[in-house]
């Protein structure tokens, strides 16, 4: 069986709810895509209709940013298409538009170290959906908060993993045990091909009560009800839509084999 996200013998048949923005400009930065060295802007833009990013202060982003993995702190942020304009030379261009929560947005704009911050996990955000490669020495424009016009986006109103739709009482992982689980790369030499998670899942009968969300460099897992909880981040882009799932029930092992896009 493949999929991307869906509950386990049963296929769902409705798409995440969405709707269209149009955002407010915030900040433009200029930087420069690697190796062509081509002019890119991104049009950092603010809405209250996405959602804002967990609490962090100075302190914990101080820790965060030196830490092994500082993209362990997902901001939300909705990424739009590239749009080609023209710079004040009249050079053709690229420009892209990031849209963050409004607060947050208010938040960076006071301390330089949040500034920085947002505009990195903007570049990254970028580099992973488009497979761009884009320079860290970045200039935010002064007299200019928005390269072109300000267009629309549709941005998903029902946050994933989908297990936060189908259980929305907020205690219904609190009791859930986070069971034990492997995650293995083959090949185990050289560029990895597909990375496996096996999740030991002790007491259950039946994959009738699972509920998995794969996502890009996530996995997400619960068992129903106030079983099992697992939510992990991994440093692997896997292909969602290719990624298998099977349940043995003699050993009650859950495999997830997800192939690897990128690492």
């Amino acid at each position: 069986m493949c999929w991307g996200s869906r509950t386990m013998g049963k296929v769902p048949t409705e798409n995440p709810d969405s709707k269209v923005i149009r955002p407010q400009p915030g900040m433009c930065v200029k930087t420069l895509s690697e190796p062509s060295k081509q002019k890119v802007f991104i049009n950092i833009c603010q809405s209250n209709s996405v959602p804002p990013p967990p609490e962090l202060s100075r302190e914990e982003l101080v820790e965060l940013l030196q830490s092994e993995d500082p993209s362990g702190f997902r901001v939300p942020m909705s990424l739009g298409e590239p749009h080609t304009e023209t710079d004040n030379n009249s050079q053709g261009c690229t420009a892209y538009d990031v849209v963050i929560n409004q607060e947050f947005f208010q938040k960076c704009q006071k301390d330089p170290l949040f500034q920085q911050f947002v505009i990195l996990v903007s570049v990254e955000g970028l580099e992973n959906k488009y497979s761009l490669e884009l320079s860290r020495d970045w200039k935010v424009l002064k007299n200019r908060k928005f390269l072109g016009s300000v267009s629309e986006q549709n941005i998903r109103t029902k946050s994933r993993p989908v297990i936060q739709e189908l259980q929305p009482q907020e205690s219904s992982t609190a009791t859930a045990k986070r069971p034990e689980f492997t995650l293995l790369v083959e090949p185990p030499v050289g560029d990895p091909e597909y990375l496996i998670a096996e999740i030991k899942l002790p007491g259950l009968t039946s994959s009738r009560s699972l509920v998995l969300d794969v996502g890009e460099d996530r996995l997400v897992l619960t068992a129903r009800p106030s079983f099992f909880h697992l939510d992990i981040f991994h440093p692997f882009l896997v292909d969602q839509e290719n990624s298998v799932a099977q349940y043995n029930n003699n050993s009650q092992i859950l495999t997830v084999t997800m192939p690897v896009v990128s690492s």
